[in-house]
């Protein structure tokens, strides 16, 4: 079995390619690793493509698959950890800006401390401040408050896997800014990091644009979801439904006793449907009411699932 798959999704990237692909070697080469490097060409305009196949004729260790277009960094991680057949699992990117000579030492994390994941910490960035190091400083504190998981940079490109991890989530949309997340809610919790060197950009230009502070925060939502209730909706849907029936209902049994106990003792009192308050109730009626079918809908659809019943099993004797 080999020590180390290195995957690496790139786009647009033929500058670095050469340059990071000798170097990958001759980290490997220096340290006697088994390997194999993924090369993953998510649609390039360019000519990485063509720079990839004259790699492949230096490099006998060298896969690469190239996407018909552009569709993203977490399809083409996906792909590369259904290719991966190391023990251990590095993803890196392809602008230069993730040092290989981190390698050796995270291999060494996962396999004698027996790590699940590593995940890289720029704690030194060398990219702008405002475009770049504060929306990450935020998205991180948020993400660390939200799933529990003690990591200071979640969406570092430099990161170490048990082969089992890749091999049992699923990477889509923009979802892999939350692997550590997927690992966790899948069951792996022994989830660490390293200190890494960045370095800065040589060739090109950031792939990433202003849509990421919108995607990031709805994929967070998604994958919060998805991974807590993702196998029982109900729980969610069931519970806000019902909470929703109870007050509008609560409030609208209110309203009429009112009416009655004033009618009864002869105290003026306006029409229960002239108060703003039976409007509010009755929507809060209706919406319990929506969210508690969408509950019993979604749950008839996970019933219906392909992995319903897929369960990781760590031992069995």
């Amino acid at each position: 079995m080999l020590q180390l798959s290195i995957v690496i999704p790139l786009l647009n990237e033929e500058e670095s390619l050469p340059e990071l692909v000798e170097w990958i070697e001759r980290v490997m080469n220096e340290h006697s690793f088994s390997h194999e490097i993924i090369l993953i060409d998510d649609g390039s305009t360019d000519n990485s493509w063509g720079v990839i196949e004259s790699l492949k004729e230096k490099y006998t260790s060298l896969k690469a698959i190239k996407f018909l277009r552009n569709y993203g960094k977490a399809a083409a991680l996906q792909v590369g950890f259904t290719e991966a057949q190391g023990q251990v699992v590095i993803t890196m990117d392809a602008d230069l800006q993730d040092n290989p000579e981190e390698i050796p030492e995270l291999y060494r994390m996962i396999i004698e401390e027996k790590y699940d994941l590593i995940s890289g910490w720029k704690k030194v960035r060398h990219d702008p401040l405002f475009s770049k190091r504060l929306p990450s400083k935020l998205y991180n504190w948020t993400v660390k408050k939200i799933s529990g998981i003690k990591l200071h940079d979640m969406n570092c490109g430099l990161k170490a896997y048990r082969l089992q991890v890749v091999k049992s989530i699923e990477v889509y949309g923009d979802m892999h800014r939350y692997i550590p997340v997927l690992a966790m809610w899948a069951g792996f919790k022994r989830i660490g990091e390293k200190v890494v060197k960045h370095q800065e950009r040589k060739y090109g230009t950031s792939k990433f644009g202003l849509e990421r502070f919108i995607r990031g925060p709805l994929d967070l939502l998604s994958v919060t979801f998805i991974t807590r209730f993702g196998r029982r909706p109900m729980h969610f849907f069931g519970i806000w439904g019902t909470l929703m029936f109870i007050i509008g209902g609560g409030v609208s049994l209110y309203l009429l006793i009112e009416k009655v106990y004033k009618s009864w003792n002869n105290i003026p009192t306006r029409d229960v449907t002239d108060q703003p308050l039976f409007y509010l109730a009755l929507l809060a009626i209706v919406l319990g009411v929506q969210l508690f079918l969408a509950g019993f809908l979604a749950e008839l659809v996970s019933r219906n699932a392909y992995d319903r019943n897929k369960y990781l099993i760590e031992k069995k004797i």
